[in-house]
């Protein structure tokens, strides 16, 4: 049980920022999607997620609908919004314990020392996160993503702010997380989508222009060069 999406539409007054838009994500499978900036990325991402209200059509997680079952499918879902909301103050045991709780997962303690651990967040874990460089308040987001060990992860812009030694491990973290999840990463790097993702989607003025396996997509438009075909299909 993955993501469902039907007819799902956002519109803003006459514009159209998602336009009826269906597509699926499964499980053990890492779904790229992809669109230039204002293309309806993080207007799907945020309707998946119940944080929008969609103008139409409809969205499941896990089989829960996100409108009329909100709750039960917010249970089922890790999200990393493009600017993950962090408490400065907090520091990143308390802050990660205190998401933790507010998902009542149980031997929380464990829970949280094996996510630091798996972010990479170990030698940071005492600081407070505003003292925290970019890249590792990037970690504390994906980790209260993780937390509850859900069964979708939407990430947006997961890699935003890492150095490349930091890029390797988190790519190679999603990786891991994709083979037993069904996980949705909104970016607009390329080589990151060559990386680590399966299935890929590219959106454009709020339509969906190819939805295909990685390979698929290439050998549709006769292209090894993901960011050529990226080109024809937004320009």
């Amino acid at each position: 049980m993955g993501i469902s999406v039907k007819n799902l539409s956002r519109h803003y007054g006459k514009q159209k920022a998602v336009d009826a838009i269906s597509f699926e994500a499964k499980p053990g499978r890492i779904l790229g999607f992809l669109g230039p900036n204002g293309a309806g990325k993080s207007t799907t991402m945020r309707m998946l997620t119940g944080y929008l209200e969609p103008t139409s059509g409809a969205a499941s997680i896990s089989g829960n609908d996100v409108q009329k079952d909100m709750l039960e499918a917010k249970k089922h879902i890790g999200y990393l919004p493009e600017n993950t909301p962090l408490y400065p103050d907090m520091y990143v045991k308390e802050f990660l314990n205190f998401i933790g709780q507010t998902y009542r997962v149980p031997d929380l303690t464990p829970r949280v020392e094996e996510v630091i651990k798996m972010v990479g967040l170990s030698p940071e874990q005492h600081k407070k996160i505003g003292a925290l460089s970019k890249g590792y308040k990037q970690r504390v987001g994906l980790a209260q993503a993780i937390i509850h060990n859900p069964q979708v992860l939407i990430l947006d812009e997961p890699t935003s702010g890492l150095d490349p030694n930091q890029l390797v491990d988190i790519r190679a973290l999603i990786k891991t997380l994709g083979k037993d999840k069904t996980v949705v990463i909104s970016t607009h790097i390329m080589q990151e989508v060559d990386a680590i993702c399966d299935d890929i989607i590219i959106i454009n003025k709020g339509k969906i222009v190819a939805s295909d396996t990685l390979e698929g997509i290439k050998k549709a438009h006769n292209s090894n060069s993901l960011e050529d075909i990226f080109r024809k299909l937004t320009a």
